[in-house]
């Protein structure tokens, strides 16, 4: 068996690929993943669990199964890892925070994991986050704060910073997370990679630590379109196990991304979309907008009071599921984590309700744009990374707090559970931004189709990052 230098850099295709044709073992590709964490990690600060026995054991069972001549799957020996807040077998489920580790282990692995690993995927660890996924920077007091590989200095975003920063600094291929209010997408901005928020409903949630049950979604996030699909594909299914998980049958999204996008009807989010941000969100935007030949833009009525909303509701949900950590723990919690957990358990119910209310009349509103396109581009921060530890930036002339206003694009996205693809654009050589490519709902192909699309045409890219020391 021949081995190229690092199979972790490999595309997860490429990896399935030759796994199953026999060009090279699992236990040469987990190998060398598990090498390259060693190696690299300790500076990005990614992972915080390495199952390397686990790895290794399920390495050995594909070998041997595909030396029976059996299938292995489509992630044929692909490496992959969960943001901590997935349920895997023999962990407590943390989720970011120092409470959660009193917790009994895990009996089982979170419904996703299972199914990337029927795929013939292999899990190595499990990836930093903020606390209870409350967050946008990628900084945990409990765990450290995860680096930008791409700029060691700059925040990963958040909450799932590990899975980005894990995937851009070459450490695995694909990695597993969640987006409550944009924890996918701003560090698919951040880092440089694609990140996927599929429709809410889409993907069974069952086996992970919640945080705003009416918001939360999981997802993919990877170095190439093609891996994001892959992926996706392999998680689709409806699961009884989380209510919220609709019987739909499986719509794959791997066939289609070679279809073009000569049928598709695409316009650029103007108004709220168009402001509020760094000039190079925006010149990120027109740089995709110009690679699709889109001239049209569209406006999405009251993304202000919806991103209010999804605030109001965020933090009354987040609130009343940890209302009794809060009483008996509080100073187990970082503490700006608990300030917002506490504000919004004082919020009028009124005030919530309205929200609610509001919250159908704008996914109606929105839905009815999508009579006129099919995909809209908007972008997914407002500006790049931050420097670690920066608490403000300013925005149009306004000095704001930097935790609070990273996901002014993304929450009036999530809000209404639309299916988001996040691009990475690299507009010199500076650090990357990121742009949503937004569809209606259970159309993420669409999504998958046009990043597809820009990745070919050479528009977005996601490279593994020149950290020192690593090949």
């Amino acid at each position: 068996m021949s081995a190229l230098p690092d199979w972790s850099l490999a595309p997860a295709a490429d990896i399935a690929r030759a796994v199953s044709d026999g060009t090279v073992e699992v236990r040469e590709v987990v190998a060398a993943a598990l090498a390259r964490i060693a190696r690299i990690d300790p500076a990005v600060n990614s992972f915080t669990d390495i199952l390397g026995a686990r790895a290794i054991a399920r390495a050995a069972a594909l070998d041997a199964a595909r030396a029976r001549g059996e299938a292995l799957g489509p992630l044929a020996g692909v490496p992959f890892a969960v943001k901590n807040l997935f349920d895997v077998a023999g962990l407590p489920t943390r989720a970011g925070s120092r409470i959660n580790r009193e917790r009994a282990p895990a009996a089982r692995d979170a419904a996703l994991v299972r199914r990337l690993e029927a795929a013939g995927a292999v899990l190595v660890g499990a990836l930093a986050m903020g606390e209870y996924a409350y967050d946008f920077t990628g900084e945990n007091v409990h765990d450290g704060n995860t680096r930008n590989p791409h700029a060691l200095g700059h925040m990963s975003g958040g909450s799932s910073g590990g899975s980005g920063a894990a995937v851009a600094a070459g450490l695995v291929p694909v990695a597993l997370a969640s987006d409550t209010n944009g924890s996918i997408r701003v560090p698919s901005a951040f880092c440089g990679c694609f990140g996927l928020k599929p429709t809410y409903g889409r993907l069974s949630r069952a086996g992970s630590f919640p945080f705003v049950g009416s918001l939360d979604h999981l997802g993919p996030m990877a170095r190439s379109s093609r891996d994001l699909a892959l992926a996706y594909d392999a998680l689709q299914g409806p699961d009884p196990e989380d209510p919220a998980a609709t019987s739909r049958p499986a719509e794959p999204a791997l066939p289609d991304l070679d279809r073009g996008i000569a049928d598709l009807r695409i316009a650029v989010a103007g108004g709220y979309f168009a402001n509020r941000g760094d000039p190079e969100a925006f010149a990120a935007v027109a740089r995709v907008a110009g690679a699709l030949g889109v001239t049209g833009s569209v406006e999405i009525p009251e993304a202000a009071r919806a991103r209010a909303a999804a605030y109001l509701i965020t933090a009354a949900e987040g609130a009343a599921l940890h209302l009794d950590r809060l009483r008996e723990r509080a100073g187990d919690f970082d503490p700006a984590v608990r300030d917002r957990l506490l504000a919004g358990a004082m919020l009028p119910a009124p005030f919530v309700e309205r929200a609610q209310r509001f919250r159908r009349w704008y996914r109606d509103a929105v839905l009815d744009l999508f009579r006129e396109v099919d995909v809209i581009l908007a972008p997914a921060t407002p500006c790049r990374a931050p420097r670690s530890g920066q608490t403000s930036f300013v925005l149009d002339g306004v000095a704001l707090p930097v935790r609070a206003n990273l996901g002014l694009f993304t929450q009036p996205l999530s809000f209404i559970g639309l299916p988001v693809v996040a691009v990475p654009v690299w507009l010199d050589d500076g650090l990357p931004l990121g742009v949503q490519v937004v569809a209606a709902p259970w159309n993420e192909s669409l999504c998958l189709r046009v990043a597809h699309h820009l990745e070919r045409a050479g528009a977005v890219r996601a490279p593994v990052a020149a950290l020192e020391g690593a090949p």
